[in-house]
């Protein structure tokens, strides 16, 4: 009689303590050459898991054996054949059809009748019995884990696992080189794409290095899954709940939501095009368009920038010119100087700044309380919640968003209360802020296209073209300065930095972290100033503003 031997491996937990394909192999040729009239025509190989159906090569098996080219199946144990109801049927229904005549295994003996058939279809709803028990064991294992606030299996990017507290640890290699990540995506001046260009070949991020693989620079789409993963936010999505995790956060929950609005469309790669530093700042005067840019060159082989509305309106033809990128820039640098801190100005302020941080302190008990009430009306909405969907008054699609909307800002409040007890930090970003505002236009003259970006970015907004003109209003706390500024002028200009930097709006700290590294450099290492998360702000920088190091604001 005509057999099919068939070995199979699954790399998953439940085959353990099976041998493996090729010692399978083996001992059942051993055990076959002393069968008499066993002819195995063909030996099946696979590593493919038997708790659902979709075998390829057992399918492909049956399918031959329906045919007609074999009558018997070898196999190491039942279970090797099916662990699930629907591939243990079909082999039973083989039996009954009289196209499978017989089954030979090392580790259970059958016989083709009635009796048999029942012992084997027991054999059958025992390994599915195993393989359904060893799930739920671990489904129920990952879910207290989660609850206790660690995620299970393998740690992200910046992460390490702790084999022997079974917990999750900052990798000392990538932590600080995925925080860096983070923060210059939150200065909304660098694309993921940059980010990943500055982060694989300027600091040489590497993945870890596992037995096969690893050690290898990580692609654009994982830096993409990092910039979209609220685990580094100090959140744990699983099942459909919200839980807050235990391991040390890279970012806050505002700053992850902020970042997601600068995604756009989280996880999806841009192309990569000409990079120029004002498209998408500036709208066209005329039509309300956004302006764009192209270069061009001349017979001669030289380039130039012209930026220009991008004329998308259908209703309306738009008649605004074109300028260079040489003259816009001298509007942008006019710009800057009429907002730079006269110099006589700088050292007063910082002065005045000091007085104001030795003052009242009062401010931080009044946020702490309105917190822990916000803290306490979270935890009563919830409970309402539950009851509301025990009395059936709210879908389960309705109820688990809901309470996945109260769980993250019950986590995010947590975090501010978390800021809150920390030293207060807003002294010292108001000194790089004033700093910086008093060599603006050396910073942006000095800048490549990155730190222009930026720099113009944080001072100014609503950026209008027409006619030529280019239109900015200044951003708080910056503002512009008339040509004989008395100290009644000086006052609110103090007042606007303190209460930028102490109520930090979104951005703030990534503009903060940014000026930093235009004034200090990479060579400060005790004097930078720490961000109100009370982590100093990084000091590998990427190589386009690491050369502005040297500028120093004068006194």
């Amino acid at each position: 009689m005509k057999y099919f031997l068939y070995c199979r491996k699954s790399s998953e937990d439940e085959d353990r303590q099976v041998l493996s394909i090729d010692s399978q192999r083996s001992e059942m040729e051993r055990l076959g050459s002393a069968w008499r009239e066993v002819e195995i025509v063909k030996i099946y190989e696979e590593s493919f898991s038997a708790k659902a159906p979709g075998r390829p090569v057992f399918n492909e098996m049956l399918k031959r054996i329906e045919e007609g080219e074999a009558e018997g199946i070898i196999a190491w144990h039942p279970d090797r054949l099916a662990r699930n109801s629907i591939d243990g049927g079909r082999i039973i229904y083989l039996l009954d059809t009289k196209c499978l005549k017989d089954l030979r295994f090392a580790t259970f003996t059958f016989e083709n009748n009635s009796q048999g058939k029942f012992m084997l279809s027991i054999i059958f709803g025992y390994s599915k019995y195993y393989v359904d028990s060893l799930s739920e064991n671990v489904r129920r294992g990952n879910r207290t884990k989660v609850e206790l606030g660690w995620m299970p299996g393998q740690a992200p990017l910046g992460y390490l696992n702790d084999k022997g507290s079974k917990t999750i640890i900052p990798d000392p290699e990538r932590f600080l080189l995925v925080k860096q990540i983070w923060d210059l995506m939150l200065t909304g001046a660098y694309t993921p794409r940059k980010i990943w260009e500055v982060a694989t070949q300027e600091w040489g991020l590497r993945t870890v290095k596992r037995k096969r693989i690893g050690g290898k620079p990580p692609s654009l789409s994982a830096i993409y899954r990092i910039l979209t993963n609220p685990f580094y936010a100090g959140v744990l999505e699983w099942e459909g709940k919200t839980f807050p995790g235990k391991h040390s956060p890279i970012v806050t929950v505002d700053e992850f939501d902020r970042v997601q609005k600068l995604l756009g469309r989280p996880g999806r790669p841009r192309a990569k095009e000409r990079e120029f530093a004002y498209t998408g700042l500036i709208r066209c005067g005329e039509c309300g368009f956004s302006v764009t840019a192209e270069e061009k060159v001349n017979r001669y082989g030289y380039r130039y920038t012209y930026y220009h509305c991008s004329k998308r309106r259908l209703d309306y033809r738009c008649r605004q010119p074109y300028i260079s990128v040489a003259n816009l820039e001298r509007q942008i640098k006019s710009f800057l100087a009429e907002i730079t801190i006269p110099v006589r100005l700088h050292r007063w302020v910082l002065s005045r700044l000091q007085r104001m941080a030795n003052e009242k302190k009062d401010a931080k008990i009044v946020q702490r309380s309105s917190l822990e009430t916000t803290q306490l009306s979270i935890a009563r909405e919830l409970e309402n919640l539950t009851k509301l969907r025990i009395r059936d008054l709210l879908t389960d699609e309705e109820y688990i968003k809901q309470r996945q909307d109260l769980e993250r800002q019950q986590i995010g409040i947590a975090q501010q209360i978390r800021k809150l007890d920390g030293p207060d930090s807003w002294f010292e970003p108001a000194q790089v802020l004033v700093s910086f505002n008093a060599r603006a236009v050396s910073y942006f003259s000095a800048g490549n296209l990155q730190t222009k970006r930026f720099i113009l970015s944080i001072v100014g907004s609503n950026l209008v073209l027409k006619n030529g003109k280019l239109n900015i209003e200044t951003k708080k706390p910056f503002r512009q300065w008339p040509g004989t500024a008395s100290i009644s002028s000086w006052l609110p200009y103090v007042k606007d930095v303190r209460t930028f930097c102490n109520e930090r709006p979104p951005g703030a700290d990534q503009a903060i972290m940014g000026m930093s590294l235009l004034i200090h450099g990479p060579e400060e290492d005790k004097e930078q100033p720490t961000s109100r998360r009370g982590r100093r702000y990084p000091q590998v920088m990427p190589r386009e503003i690491e050369k502005y190091g040297g500028y120093y604001p004068t006194a």
